[in-house]
């Protein structure tokens, strides 16, 4: 077996022992980047090293911090630590970093680093600046603990069923088993408990709402969409092209699935579905099950990466060498998936919740997606070449579900079991764009519409439903459930606006597939390639190198559109 060699790097700006317990562990440090002269280029090029060395650091410690507290949203121990970082350290942090910022572009040395590495940097430096307010400081605070609550709201959502206590993420297994009986018994129970939390999760909506107008005011800005699509440094892109991506998606996309749904309808003898019938299977097999714990999601995910390219297997051996996975669900565990970066170290950690499931498969090889990314980019110079934009990390992980289901028999010895898979991952590709479109395009309309009512809100999520929905299900007597399905979706309350880049994201996986079933070496390579440029190109030059296209207009998505479909028929042919 390979052996990946990985050692945490000497420091040589931060003491080695260093424990951050409160602002006062750091504050030294970024007294002396303030205050150190800079004489010459090479006196720039260190204190730009030392920074980077102090940024890794800080984002890893927090990462470790938010980790901890989501495997185990009942521990007060973690969730106290990682609010102390979020409320003492680092609203301390950020007028240091402001003034860091402009220390360094007002550098006369700083023309000197002229290259396209640095200028993306020096772009979102400047975008920083011209966005920094001291007053948002404590309300960038609040923000972070109460998007927080989030998570904890979520985990405490379980059902009863035979004597067990069930996740969400467990009882929703148990609406793909074919007995129509039991899955009408555990979608009520599902919609009885969330009933429980519609309230509570309004409240935190409108909590967060407010605090973010408040931000965007402070900044200069009219409302949050406009404040933020900034601070997300959205160089490449406007308001308008998601705009047109939402209208592509009605037009285009909805009527695909559409398609779909009917053509189920007619193997499940129904002329509507009901909200219980939308995930089993119609011919009426039973849920497909890839795996059985997390060890065997892990070693099967293994050896499928090992046959993509070797680089990729040795890259989750060396993450379950060191511990870095987190995959079962389990009580107490916040909802979802996640890999995140850890900066210094440069080995990501993985977090899943999994059952066992089809959909856990694919949650493990688009996490897997990202953590390959943070391997291929980790000996860049700066911490700041790879904090990536959405849209590049997410073709990352969303081209690595597609280039992964050529190795899916690593899980699947049934033919049939195969292609069903296989099936379910590009209808599931199709169904989600819609999805995507109805996110963004209600918190567009949520933070430019910022004094709106709960109820407004309900509505429009309820017209957007309409227009991004096929109208084949019947929601009688579950419309509630069906007009807040929104408070599920992490990303309005932890991420806001971090969403369009997987519809984004996914056009450009559809072509690094594409490309793969034309030259798979090809392909692997150009993929690599693309993601060791982390984020020292734009984003349109980093799709280039993956040798894909970074569009998202009407015929661009008509084309993958096409092709998808075509796939899907071949499946079947």
């Amino acid at each position: 077996m390979r052996t990946m060699k990985i050692e945490r790097p000497i420091r040589k700006f931060l003491p080695n022992d260093l424990i951050i317990e409160d602002w006062t562990d750091i504050e030294s440090f970024f007294n002396d980047l303030l205050e150190r002269e800079l004489n010459s280029v090479s006196d720039l090029e260190q204190w730009l090293s030392d920074q980077s060395e102090l940024e890794a650091i800080l984002e890893e410690d927090m990462a470790w911090r938010y980790i901890r507290m989501t495997i185990d949203t009942t521990n007060a121990e973690h969730a106290n630590r990682y609010k102390t970082f979020v409320t003492d350290i680092q609203p301390k942090i950020s007028p240091f970093e402001d003034k860091l910022n402009k220390k360094l572009v007002s550098c006369p040395f700083a023309k000197e680093f002229s290259s396209d590495d640095y200028s993306i940097l020096f772009k979102r430096i400047n975008r920083s600046i011209e966005l920094f307010r001291e007053e948002n400081i404590p309300l960038q605070s609040k923000l972070s603990e109460e998007s927080q609550k989030f998570g904890a709201l979520s985990a405490a959502q379980t059902i009863e069923h035979d004597g067990k206590v069930l996740t969400m993420q467990k009882a929703a297994l148990l609406l793909k088993e074919t007995d129509e009986d039991l899955r009408i018994e555990i979608f009520k129970k599902i919609a009885e408990r969330r009933r429980e939390d519609f309230i509570k999760f309004e409240e935190l909506f409108d909590s967060l709402l407010g605090l973010r107008h408040q931000i965007a005011v402070n900044a200069g800005f009219k409302n949050y969409r406009d404040y933020k699509l900034a601070a997300m440094c959205r160089f490449d892109y406007d308001v308008r092209d998601c705009e047109a991506f939402h209208s592509s998606i009605k037009d285009l996309i909805v009527p695909i699935v559409k398609k779909i749904q009917e053509n189920r309808l007619k193997k499940f003898g129904k002329d509507k579905f009901r909200p219980w019938d939308l995930d089993v299977d119609p011919e009426g097999s039973a849920p497909l099950k890839p795996f059985g714990s997390g060890d065997e999601l892990l070693s099967g995910t293994i050896s499928m990466f090992n046959q993509i390219d070797p680089y990729f297997g040795d890259c989750l051996t060396k993450m379950d060498e060191m511990n870095h996975l987190d995959l079962e669900s389990k009580a107490g565990k916040s909802p979802g998936g996640y890999n995140y970066p850890l900066y210094e170290i440069g080995v990501p950690f993985i977090f899943m919740n999994a059952v066992g499931s089809q959909r856990d498969l694919v949650t493990m090889v688009h996490e897997g997606g990202h953590a390959i990314h943070s391997f291929l980019s980790r000996d860049l110079k700066l911490t700041g070449f790879k904090n990536l934009p959405s849209e590049v990390a997410e073709l990352a992980s969303m081209s690595m579900e597609l280039l992964s289901m050529e190795e899916w028999d690593a899980f699947y010895t049934n033919e049939n079991e195969l292609k069903r898979a296989k099936t379910e991952q590009l209808e599931s590709l199709i169904k989600i764009l819609p999805w995507i479109a109805q996110v963004d395009e209600f918190q567009h309309w949520l933070y430019v519409h910022h004094a709106h009512t709960a109820d407004e809100r309900k509505q429009k999520w309820k017209e957007l439903s309409n227009e991004y929905g096929t109208g084949l299900v019947d929601w009688k007597g579950f419309e509630d459930i069906r007009d807040t399905s929104w408070q599920r979706q992490l990303h309005i309350f932890e991420v806001p606006f971090y969403y369009i880049e997987y519809g984004i994201a996914q056009l450009g996986a559809i072509g690094v597939w594409k490309n793969s079933l034309e030259n798979k070496e090809k392909a692997i390579h150009d993929y690599k390639e693309a993601l060791k440029l982390a984020y020292t190109k734009s984003i349109p030059e980093i799709y280039a190198m993956a040798n894909v296209e970074f569009k998202f207009s009407y015929p661009h998505i008509a084309q993958l559109a096409d092709f998808v479909d075509n796939q899907l028929k071949i499946l079947h042919a």
